[in-house]
């Protein structure tokens, strides 16, 4: 019984440090939102690159 009451006390301790720190998960988790931005936005700059790359190649070829 004691293993069952100490259990319940590590899950309770974890939920009032969640409850009273909430604003640090908010945080982390607007910084994981904005790295993924991030991400995204320098592969669609990479892809642009490679397709301008791709049509100067093509205009040098042709003249």
């Amino acid at each position: 019984m004691d293993a069952v009451a100490l259990v319940g006390h590590a899950i309770e301790a974890a939920l009032v440090y969640v409850e009273s720190h909430h604003w640090i998960f908010g945080l982390l988790a607007l910084g994981y939102i904005f790295y993924l931005h991030d991400r995204a936005l320098h592969a669609r700059f990479d892809a642009l690159e490679k397709r301008v790359d791709e049509i100067r190649k093509r205009l040098a070829i042709e003249y």
